[in-house]
């Protein structure tokens, strides 16, 4: 890779960390489902109008949005909002690559070599060594866990569906989830939540907003899909490893976050091993499998 496209895949990997403060900060404005749907909808209208059609069948557009719009950003958002640090998250949701190679194994078949499952393994044993810190926050790394469950299976789901445009196929999955994720709103919190949170709106709410929305979606997923394109994905992927650094680094020096030790020592296991199985898969990574971002 030339210095000009490493760069620019740090730069995105930098957008995507920093992205779980800018999370953490708009659910100081937002519930969480009310955040997700104004989210999808600010990165997906007006672009949709210029996007063209997904080129891929609606099945998995369809799938995709309810995988990994709803269920995968619903879970993350709620976890947040339920006490889950902002830089501990960017880095549980890596464990996503665990539940990709478990679900490829179950639905596709796959046969993981060696070296990916001892790598995943290790990477499990880092979830699990940070787990036993969380006592009375558990339940909050659980609905993180569980966005990083559904994250593996969109995974799994976007590889069958094979998007030629990775940014266009995201601008409909966006449009897509928007309205179950407004709908899901209503029901669980209710339309006097909503309405009070978008009458309170201020400027930082709305920077909230058009970051997550325009920059950590539509750039950061362009510019990776480009990468992508231009360099494939087993030279691009080992650049996410680099999003929970960012994200551990801006949640400590903007939101003051601690670092704790077990966090540390169980944030390298997990890096470790998902970097292990990265490198050592690059023959059999898809290049349109998403992976990264928040």
């Amino acid at each position: 890779m030339r210095p000009r496209d490493i760069a620019l895949a740090v730069a995105v990997a930098a957008v995507w960390g920093v992205n779980f403060v800018v999370i953490e900060t708009g659910l100081d404005h937002f519930p969480p489902l009310l955040f997700s749907a104004l989210r999808f909808g600010l990165a997906a209208f007006p672009a949709i109008l210029v996007a063209g059609r997904p080129r891929v069948r609606w099945r998995w557009v369809a799938a995709v949005a309810l995988i990994l719009g709803v269920v995968k950003f619903s879970l993350l958002f709620a976890g947040m909002a339920a006490g889950m640090p902002a830089g501990l998250s960017s880095l549980v949701l890596q464990s996503q690559a665990i539940f990709t190679m478990l679900f490829a194994t179950l639905l596709l078949r796959e046969r993981p070599r060696p070296v990916q499952i001892a790598g995943l393994t290790v990477a499990a044993a880092g979830v699990a060594l940070v787990a036993t810190r969380m006592g009375a926050g558990l339940p909050a790394f659980l609905l993180v866990i569980g966005a990083a469950v559904a994250w593996g299976l969109a995974n799994v789901a976007t590889r069958q569906a094979s998007p030629p445009d990775t940014l266009r196929f995201m601008i409909w999955v966006s449009a897509v989830a928007t309205v179950p994720l407004i709908i899901l709103s209503l029901l669980v919190e209710g339309p006097e939540r909503d309405l009070a949170a978008l009458r309170a709106v201020d400027t930082t709410a709305v920077l909230a907003l058009l970051y997550i929305a325009l920059l950590s979606t539509l750039a950061g997923f362009g510019a990776w899909g480009y990468l992508i394109r231009k360099h494939g994905a087993g030279t691009v992927a080992p650049f996410s490893m680099l999003v929970p650094f960012f994200g551990i680094a801006s949640a400590a020096l903007i939101l003051g976050e601690p670092v704790h030790p077990i966090d540390v020592i169980g944030g390298t296991l997990v890096l470790g091993g998902v970097f292990l199985g990265l490198v050592r898969s690059r023959p059999v990574l898809s290049d349109r499998v998403v992976r990264v971002g928040a």
